[in-house]
């Protein structure tokens, strides 16, 4: 964990000075803000990491004498070949449609967003 907020540190320190410069050279401020809000971002996520990495212990990954087998292998189920973000993705773009054009659209597409969801959730019980 510590080497990873010394990692996002490190892209911190490079977005703010990428903002500096770009700010210098082109005098773009949409752009330059936003290059200061992924260093913000950034710099939250950094604070994270290093403020965890004081309370847990620590992993095989901060460890220089550690070996390949330490790690967890542990990362959980994860479906190989799913067809319920087919569903999900047009129950979206339903929702979007309606936005558009009508209300009952966008409601039947909250209705087929709601069932995708059960069965992406509940596919495997």
């Amino acid at each position: 964990m510590n080497q990873t907020g010394k990692l996002t540190l490190i892209a911190t320190l490079f977005y703010l000075a990428v903002t500096g410069l770009y700010w210098f050279w082109s005098q773009d401020p949409t752009g330059s803000l936003m290059l200061l809000f992924s260093g913000a971002m950034a710099l939250i996520l950094t604070f994270f990491l290093l403020n965890v990495s004081k309370r847990v212990y620590p992993t095989p990954e901060d460890d220089p004498d550690a070996l390949p087998e330490d790690a967890d292998i542990d990362y959980g189920f994860y479906s190989p070949h799913s067809w319920w973000p087919l569903p999900l993705a047009l129950s979206c773009a339903m929702i979007v449609f309606g936005l558009a054009f009508a209300a009952w659209i966008v409601v039947a597409g909250t209705v087929f967003l709601m069932l995708s969801l059960v069965g992406w959730v509940f596919e495997y019980y």
